[in-house]
């Protein structure tokens, strides 16, 4: 009797094994994927094949199909056809040199080489210059016998990595109008260009307090029609949506043409990563149903360990949604610019960095919406993280934060942590202006920017949470933390700052249980500060039930709008001043529709939870500048102080302005501190983002950022065009030549010191 080739093959392994592996088609030449000519033995890679794309050789994927192929390891280049749709089914995809095939969906098989000759490995769904027209869609699947844990996965190990689709103008807007219960349309704040009849879209929550048939969450929907800045969709709204004012929701759009997904959402899911001395950038491009969950290293979009190897990459304009673990990580990375993405639903942290040696990453105009608690990660970088849900979470503040906006996520939108302790140190090796590194306490560092960042819509506890576990270490006071223009609204705790040497300029808080709450006033220095329709704690004293303040707190300009404060002062007093220099001076201070009719009505006196006997000799005075008039001050003491008790008979009750625990009296000749001159010794730092060639010149465009103001922007000697506030874009046409040198200097005299260089191809 003959047996089938295939029956022997099954008959000779052990029971429970599978056959031997099949072995690997190689590439012949370059040519079409679905050409037999461009393969070894001219048959087309089929279901289960193991494919290996040979170095020299460019294969163009250009098929439609349901087979999955086993593995792809791409030592050439694998580029997808921009000009018709295309389906690739696979469950590994290795980009890396070496003419070798790999399973391994996590580490790099070897080190690339030191030296690159040629091009290098590539995956090019679309480019920057020539993005996919029709659809690319990569789905991963998990394959018998392959590594569940580490696969499937498209892992870059020294190679290139693009993914582009077509460009959105905007990736999510604000919007335009209020959304009613039962509405089919909605009406956006601005027009919106590449986005498309059938998109899904998210109208994001904005009433998380109140009736509950009016209590909003997020919702999706499918674009039905667009008119003008009017979008229809396929089913009437269940929830209000605030649209006008300074209180509005935003809509997303999570669908593009160019989508890496996890054919199995429900079974073992996939995830995307870059190693250091990769290249290549992301750019509307989808990423759903990705992420390992609670499995380390294993997230939606992964920067891993790159440090300044891929200068120049970014993520723009993507979507990346319902992921078991993260959306965007970046470890161990530097210079990334993570741009105009939206994350929607995300177990563990959404935009997080990852180990607290990270520095000079831009993270700008980004949507978090739905970041929910996860577990610790097993053998995770920083054991403190609780992995609690944060739309943006990182250790190392020396990166910028700007427009970014986090709503509906399940315990913060953006928490700094950093906890010492016995086994960890925050002591890591952070790179220098000049391109050296040293060994820094990362508590210290501020950022290099904090600015126009927004949060809403509480599920959780925290909005902005800015210092957990650093224990009073911060940066020195000639360099400071800075925050500018931040809104939050409709929360429960509202800023935390933990910090000390913190400036805030034009903080908006509204809606929000606690306003400024648990405070470490050591340093701090506000500005024009309005909080609104806040009614239990608006203004807290220092670190909340410990009372205790340890330095300067001064405030110019604070409104309180609204509140509704029910015996409860609008500012608390700190009981302990155990450095001897807690000091607190107000002024410009405002009441708007307070409504209190307590006999306890004030604007300054101890706290409503425990009120602990000062420790101190010396109590935290809060002096009112201009109180009872222009030049006249008030200064305002708890009754508990060691300043009341050495001549009680000197203070007074002041109706509205004291209470129960605290009196004031009038003093002269204490003048209101002047905001510190910080130390402007940052110089910004520059990425260049792209390089094209535009009638016979190069066109480059990038990205600088500084903690102060950018003077100038050069390419090759010419100076740049700003298209973003503060060169935070900017664009540049030189002549042709075999490099390009884009270096930037700021106002206060700072050169950058290590220019960035890109070789043109």
């Amino acid at each position: 009797m003959r047996f089938a080739p295939s029956l022997v093959a099954f008959a000779l392994v052990a029971p429970g094994a599978f056959a031997a592996d099949p072995p690997v088609i190689k590439s012949l030449k370059g040519g079409p994927w679905s050409a037999p000519t461009t393969w070894v033995g001219g048959a087309v890679p089929a279901a289960g094949a193991r494919v290996l794309v040979c170095e020299g050789h460019t294969v163009v994927y250009d098929a439609k199909s349901d087979a999955v192929i086993r593995g792809i390891s791409v030592s050439g280049t694998l580029v997808f056809n921009t000009e018709q749709d295309t389906v690739l089914n696979v469950g590994l995809i290795k980009i890396q040199a070496g003419n070798e095939y790999s399973e391994e969906g996590f580490d790099c098989d070897h080190a690339a080489p030191s030296e690159k000759k040629g091009a290098p490995p590539a995956l090019v769904v679309g480019s920057g210059e020539l993005p996919i027209k029709k659809t690319a869609r990569i789905r991963l699947h998990h394959v018998e016998g392959m590594n569940r844990e580490t696969c499937p996965a498209i892992v870059c190990c020294g190679g290139r990595m693009d993914l582009h689709g077509q460009p959105l103008s905007r990736g999510w807007v604000k919007l335009g109008a209020p959304a009613k219960i039962g509405d089919t349309n909605i009406t956006l704040a601005e027009g919106v260009k590449g986005w498309k009849v059938g998109d899904r879209i998210i109208v994001t929550g904005t009433q998380t307090h109140g009736n509950a048939k009016t209590e909003s969450t997020t919702e999706e929907r499918v674009i039905t029609g667009i008119e003008g800045t009017k979008l229809i969709f396929d089913k009437a709204l269940s929830m209000a949506h605030l649209g006008d004012g300074e209180y509005r929701a935003e809509v997303a759009n999570l669908s593009r043409n160019v989508v890496v997904e996890s054919a199995d959402p429900a079974g073992v899911r996939g995830h995307t990563m870059y190693h250091k001395d990769s290249s290549g950038s992301l750019s509307y491009a989808e990423f759903r149903h990705l992420g390992k969950k609670e499995i380390l290293g294993k997230y939606a979009i992964h920067f891993h360990l790159c440090r300044d190897t891929m200068r120049g990459s970014s993520v723009v304009g993507c979507s990346i949604w319902d992921s078991h673990n993260r959306w965007v990580t970046v470890h161990g990375t530097d210079y990334l610019v993570v741009r105009d993405n939206v994350g929607y639903k995300s177990i563990g942290h959404g935009f997080f960095l990852e180990d607290g040696t990270e520095t000079y990453n831009v993270l700008d105009r980004n949507l978090a919406v739905g970041a929910v608690r996860g577990k610790r990660l097993p053998k995770q970088v920083l054991p403190f993280d609780g992995n609690e849900g944060a739309g943006f979470w990182w250790t190392c503040s020396l990166n910028s934060f700007t427009r970014n906006v986090a709503t509906e996520c399940d315990n913060y939108w953006f928490r700094y942590e950093a906890t010492s302790g016995s086994s960890l140190k925050l002591v890591f090796p952070i790179r220098q202006p000049d391109g050296s590194r040293k060994n820094v306490d990362v508590r210290t560092l501020p950022f290099v920017r904090f600015e126009d960042n927004e949060v809403h819509s509480v599920h959780g506890l925290y909005g902005v949470n800015l210092g957990e576990g650093v224990n009073r270490v911060g940066p020195d006071a000639a360099h400071p933390f800075v925050v500018k223009n931040l809104k939050i609204w409709d929360t429960h705790y509202g800023f935390r700052p933990q910090v000390p040497n913190l400036i805030v300029e034009n903080l908006h808080i509204h809606k929000v249980a606690y306003g400024v709450y648990h405070p470490n006033f050591d340093g701090h220095y506000y500005k024009n500060v309005l909080i609104s329709q806040t009614n239990t704690e608006p203004f807290n004293r220092g670190h909340d039930d410990a009372s205790v303040q340890y330095g300067t707190l001064v405030v110019d300009g604070l409104t309180f709008d609204g509140c509704r404060s029910g015996g409860m002062p609008l500012i608390q007093i700190s009981d302990d001043n155990p450095t001897g220099n807690a000091v607190t001076h107000m002024r410009n201070v405002k009441t708007v529709n307070w409504t209190d009719g307590s006999k306890q009505r004030a604007l300054a006196n101890l706290g409503g939870g425990p009120r602990p006997t000062p420790k101190s000799a010396k109590g935290v005075p809060i002096f009112f500048h201009g109180y009872f008039g222009p030049g006249r001050v008030a200064m305002v003491v708890s009754t508990k102080s060691g300043e009341f008790k050495e001549q009680p008979n000197t203070f007074r009750e002041e109706k509205n302005l004291t209470g129960d625990g605290s009196r004031v009296t009038e003093v002269k000749d204490v003048e209101f501190p002047a905001f510190p001159k910080f130390i402007d010794d940052l110089p910004p730092a520059t990425i260049i983002t792209g390089v094209s060639k535009k009638d016979g010149k190069l066109l480059v465009r990038g990205s600088t950022i500084d903690n102060g103001t950018v003077k100038r922007v050069t390419v090759n000697g010419t100076e740049a065009k700003a298209t973003g506030a503060n060169f935070g874009e900017w664009e540049a046409t030189v002549d042709a030549a075999p490099e390009v040198k884009a270096t930037s200097e700021d106002a206060a005299g700072n050169v950058e010191k290590t220019p960035m260089v890109v070789k043109v191809k």
